[in-house]
């Protein structure tokens, strides 16, 4: 019976899209809650990536961006707290500032990030990605949509690691010819 509960607490978690913690704390999250992120780092230099840490950059990216489309769209800063660090926090604590002060909120619906790492330093210190995301963007002021549009963006990315998880130390959006 009680193992049956769990499964039916997790289940239900799954469905919703809701993280969930479980046995010492691990989280548990279903597949649907974070955006598709496929990294590449067959050139990556001056040292190779190791199987574990491209899994947990993955991860700790998506996890990242999904926080940014959460708060963007609530206009909370507090939901930058866990993924971003550095000018990255500090630039979307304004936007999202800004956004508050004049009554717009922005949503994005991610369709997916193909990733490149592009470099990680030798003490295993940064990586630097180059990110081409198929972004959904809307504005509202209050629930009125004033934009939609779609289109490709690429990003330059500086990540770094913390204890345990990779932070967005730096996300620079750049124009399309610099890939």
């Amino acid at each position: 019976m009680r193992r049956a509960g769990l499964l039916g607490l997790l289940l239900t978690a799954a469905l919703c899209g809701a993280p969930i913690r479980v046995w010492m704390g691990v989280p548990v999250y279903a597949a649907s809650t974070l955006p598709k992120v496929v990294l590449s780092a067959d050139t990556l230099a001056p040292r190779p990536i190791e199987q574990r840490t491209g899994e947990t950059l993955t991860h700790d990216y998506a996890q990242a961006w999904q926080d940014l489309t959460d708060c963007l769209n609530s206009n909370r800063t507090d939901l930058l707290n866990d993924y971003f660090t550095g000018q990255a926090k500090h630039r979307f604590i304004q936007r999202i500032g800004e956004q508050r002060r004049i009554g717009l909120r922005t949503q994005y619906v991610d369709h997916g990030h193909r990733v490149k790492a592009v470099f990680y330093s030798a003490d295993g210190g940064a990586m630097q990605l180059e990110d081409q995301v198929q972004l959904e963007v809307k504005i509202f002021d209050r629930d009125q949509l004033l934009f939609s549009e779609t289109s490709a963006q690429k990003f330059l990315v500086l990540m770094t690691p913390g204890a345990d998880r990779w932070y967005v130390r730096s996300l620079q959006s750049v124009p399309e010819e610099t890939f």
